[in-house]
């Protein structure tokens, strides 16, 4: 128990040097001195593990301490991170892992695979889109959870997993005895070819990890080599990662010695300023970046950065406004806490940061997401003039928070017919996914599609209909009729992803992608930076 109460003594010490004497303001003037409190909060936890009616150790109660006392600052990202919540971040932000290596969901109420990874035992032992895993060291799968499927799959690297699949076309399961390896989970999910002149890269859905920037290094190489001469980097929904990352990121796109990101604290040590430490690889590609409310964190430091340099044109909708700093503490091997030290401005000065207001009871960024729903490439005169800033090239960028892109593109709405189908499809959407997935595996197993542009008929949506049907599922054909459009690309995606594969898949989404397709609008053609912003803006001024 002494131990324990050293501990907390230290904890709390090293808290209070953290918030700059705010434990220490208040500890003096309540008790008499910093040790005196943390010593009365231990004699508190004492009492309250051996003669509170409920069974709590004093290992619970100073982990709640903990939380309690990261819950009282006004941080929405202050929290006490345990051994699974802290091997949960390692993993996010290295990427790594032990397992196999299989993008995995519930379908059907059975584990199947998205997608085997790269390099990994899974794609080594053939391992492909579509397999149903049915048994895992002889225990069927079926009712499974991801995080069981997880759970039982992944482990130490050496160690061996046998698990039984079922495959499209083939009528009895096979089995597999696979040995965990070390897995790394890749930052950029797409790089494609959209057209013999322009590439694509996607970072959609990524974390900006340890390996990002030898991965769109080698991707933007290989697309140049089969001749992109544009490029569009796609970081929608890219929640960000880590900043210096994020920064290193950056780099790659802009000439020596420019600034990328200021970070702005209390302390010396949560302010800093990143700059260019190296000549630009691509210099002159032209290149889009597209954005919308899912683009958060260090994939804003990229935009922000590239905008205020004009070295590309961002198209879209405006970002999250995540620009804030966090630290992580590491409190011994398996356990930490994360609190907010600073906030992240652009080279023109801009905040990252939206402003925050108090929902419910708690702080939460507001704007983001609704904004998208306005039109912001109105008048800036509307705008506070305190909030305009100038670019290199003297182009007005707005601050607020988030980044606002420099050409507006929303995706299409669903139309009146496509929202009234999934008002009727309710809680079982799941069920619906169920159907479309089943369905592409049997055209997958049928192995009659061969042409990866086939469009999707009435009959195949008619299928898809009548088995949603089956289920008990209450379409009306006027229903269905309103959501045609919607439901023909979704068959379209699923079929395409588990018969060509997720390279395919991506490719026809992009055709069916507004905000692509501007980009596409702007590049073609395009030979240089320059030509780029006279396409966006009739004028020269463009850098890089």
């Amino acid at each position: 128990m002494r131990g324990q109460r050293v501990l907390v003594v230290a904890l709390v010490g090293f808290v209070a040097f953290l918030s700059g004497g705010w434990l220490l303001q208040r500890g003096t003037s309540r008790a008499g001195g910093l040790y005196e409190s943390a010593s009365l909060f231990a004699d508190v936890v004492a009492h309250i593990a051996e003669y509170s009616i409920d069974s709590l150790g004093e290992g619970q109660l100073y982990e709640m301490a903990i939380d309690g006392l990261l819950g009282q600052l006004e941080d929405p990202y202050a929290s006490y991170l345990g051994p699974e919540e802290f091997g949960a971040l390692r993993e996010r932000t290295s990427g790594t892992y032990s397992g196999l290596g299989i993008q995995i969901d519930v379908r059907d109420g059975w584990i199947t695979v998205i997608a085997p990874i790269a390099d990994t035992p899974a794609e080594a032992a053939g391992v492909e889109s579509g397999d149903r895993i049915v048994e895992v060291e002889g225990e069927s799968t079926f009712g499974w959870k991801n995080e069981k499927a997880v759970a039982e799959l992944r482990g130490e690297s050496g160690t061996e997993v046998t698990f039984k699949v079922m495959r499209p076309g083939v009528p009895e399961a096979f089995e597999f005895t696979l040995t965990r390896a070390t897995v790394q989970v890749g930052s950029v999910r797409a790089t494609l070819m959209l057209n013999p002149d322009v590439g694509y890269m996607s970072l959609a859905y990524a974390t900006i990890g340890e390996t990002v920037v030898q991965e769109v290094t080698e991707g933007v190489d290989a697309l140049r080599e089969q001749g992109a001469n544009a490029l569009i980097l796609d970081v929608r929904d890219t929640p960000g990662g880590i900043l210096d990352e994020g920064v290193k990121l950056v780099d790659l796109f802009l000439g020596e010695d420019l600034l990328i990101v200021d970070t702005r604290g209390r302390t010396a040590s949560a302010t800093k300023s990143y700059s260019t430490r190296r000549q630009e690889e691509w210099s002159g590609l032209p290149i889009v970046v597209l954005v919308n409310g899912g683009t958060a964190s260090a994939a804003e430091i990229l935009a922000g950065a590239l905008q205020d340099h004009d070295r590309v044109v961002i198209v879209g909708t405006p970002t999250f406004g995540k620009g804030l700093v966090q630290t992580v503490f590491p409190m011994g091997p398996a356990q930490a806490f994360q609190l907010t030290t600073g906030r992240w401005y652009t080279p023109s000065g801009r905040s990252i940061q939206r402003p925050m207001q108090e929902v419910d009871g708690s702080l939460r960024i507001v704007g983001g997401f609704e904004e998208e729903l306005r039109d912001l490439s109105g008048d800036s005169t509307a705008v506070d003039s305190s909030m305009v800033f100038r670019t290199d090239a003297g182009r007005p960028v707005i601050g607020g928070g988030g980044i606002r892109p420099d050409i507006l593109v929303r995706l299409d709405t669903l139309s009146a017919g496509e929202r009234e189908f999934t008002r009727a499809l309710g809680s079982r959407i799941p069920e619906y996914r169920d159907v479309l997935t089943t369905y592409a595996l049997e055209i997958k197993a049928a192995g009659e599609l061969t042409d990866t542009g086939f469009v999707v008929t009435a009959p195949m949506r008619a299928q898809v209909v009548a088995r949603l049907r089956e289920r008990g599922i209450e379409l009306r054909n006027a229903t269905v009729r309103g959501a045609a459009r919607l439901l023909d690309r979704q068959i379209g995606y699923e079929v395409t992803r588990y018969v060509f594969g997720r390279e395919q898949e991506a490719m026809r989404r992009t055709r069916d992608d507004m905000q692509v397709k501007a980009a596409l609008d702007l590049l073609n053609g395009a030979e240089t930076t320059d030509d780029l912003f006279a396409r966006a803006y009739g004028t020269h001024q463009g850098g890089g």
